[in-house]
């Protein structure tokens, strides 16, 4: 019987704040936050995320957010690229279209959880996917967020799954201080990324 081929799993873990959450938490929302995480998983030479556009890819460090702040190496797994690719593509016309997008219910987070427990049978940190729920316990959850991208939050831009329709995009949201639980520079259309999208 020929060895299984094990293949390295990573979660690149980003903080969309730039560690503002670590410094104003406390005083704006009454509550400590480490940071405002966005994540992928790095696996087959690329990384791989979910956003409003639906599931992309580019080589890892290649998104606009540039290098990870932190890697956590998940696991090996013996699922091989051929397979994995196959595996994304269903779930790119099932449970992650980019309308399927929901900041604080199905976001980057939520799919670097689905594929990491698929590819090795591990969860990603939990200080990860339970940050929505700790941020939506604060009396004000949306002051971390800088201006045009609150209005964005709490309704005056955003639409589900799209920002403006002309496409314009609020400065500040590419510095994204704020909810980060997916809306970051990721979740923009897919021509601001470098990676080509999967979803059709």
């Amino acid at each position: 019987m020929e060895p299984t081929n094990l293949y390295p799993v990573k979660l690149y873990v980003y903080d969309l704040s730039k560690g503002l959450a670590r410094r104003l938490s406390p005083i704006m929302l009454g509550k400590q936050l480490e940071g405002i995480w966005h994540t992928s998983i790095v696996v087959h030479k690329d990384e791989f995320f979910f956003g409003s556009g639906g599931i992309s890819s580019c080589p890892p460090g290649g998104t606009l957010l540039g290098p990870p702040d932190s890697v956590v190496e998940v696991g090996s797994t013996e699922v091989t690229e051929e397979i994995f690719l196959e595996y994304l593509s269903s779930l790119g016309e099932s449970l992650f279209r980019g309308e399927a997008y929901n900041l604080f219910e199905h976001n980057c987070n939520t799919f670097s959880n689905e594929v990491a427990q698929f590819l090795t049978g591990k969860k990603i940190p939990s200080y990860i996917t339970d940050l929505p729920s700790e941020v939506l316990s604060t009396a004000h959850p949306y002051l971390l967020v800088p201006g045009e991208a609150r209005e964005v939050l709490l309704g005056r831009i955003w639409v589900p799954g799209r920002l403006e329709e002309d496409g314009a995009v609020p400065g500040s949201l590419l510095g994204c201080v704020g909810m980060g639980m997916g809306l970051c520079p990721l979740a923009l259309p897919g021509s601001l990324l470098r990676g080509p999208s999967l979803s059709t």
